[in-house]
């Protein structure tokens, strides 16, 4: 009988030790696959088009929820697939102009409908304006994005990027990780 209550417990044990690691797995599998392609995911910053906010080999987190319910605000750092999330190729910009807004730049500086838009971000004059040198209206769904470092920015300014529509957004740079004596919230 002894022999009996003493399998049956070794039984019972299996199934919680397999039980256990069928949900140890799926936690990590939601942790490397579901958290960083819907939730957060770390990025590093690639070149000085965001400086004096950003710099080259700083390491972000950003938040991918917020932008499905709302949209993106003006001033907020986003990371975006200029040629298409298929492309893997991700820039870091400054969000300038919202969708229906009309942009142009002109002795330097930026206008939103035609009222000079009042910003401290861009460290250097404009010297190029771009697309937006004859003014662009932006579209329902479009984004004027800009680097911070005006002079150094590959950006909307320019036709090979242009307007960016919200599906090319992945998020919004929420957090500098790293290097941990500039850690803290990104502005």
């Amino acid at each position: 009988m002894y022999d009996m209550d003493e399998r049956t417990s070794d039984a019972n044990n299996k199934k919680k030790f397999i039980r256990e690691m069928i949900i140890y797995l799926l936690v990590i599998v939601i942790s490397v696959i579901f958290v960083p392609k819907y939730i957060a995911q770390r990025t590093v910053v690639d070149g000085e088009s965001m400086m004096n906010t950003l710099s080259d080999g700083d390491n972000l987190i950003v938040e991918k929820i917020s932008y499905r319910f709302s949209n993106p605000d003006r001033f907020d750092i986003v990371v975006f697939y200029p040629f298409g999330k298929e492309e893997n190729e991700y820039y870091i910009k400054r969000v300038i102009g919202l969708p229906g807004e009309h942009v142009s730049i002109h002795d330097s500086s930026i206008y939103i409908d035609g009222e000079l838009l009042e910003e401290n971000y861009g460290m250097d004059p404009i010297r190029y304006a771009g697309t937006a040198s004859n003014g662009i209206m932006l579209g329902e769904d479009e984004y004027f994005l800009i680097g911070d470092n005006r002079l150094e920015s590959y950006d909307s300014r320019y036709p090979e990027i242009g307007p960016v529509s919200k599906d090319k957004i992945a998020g919004r740079a929420v957090l500098r990780i790293y290097p941990f004596k500039k850690f803290g919230l990104i502005r």
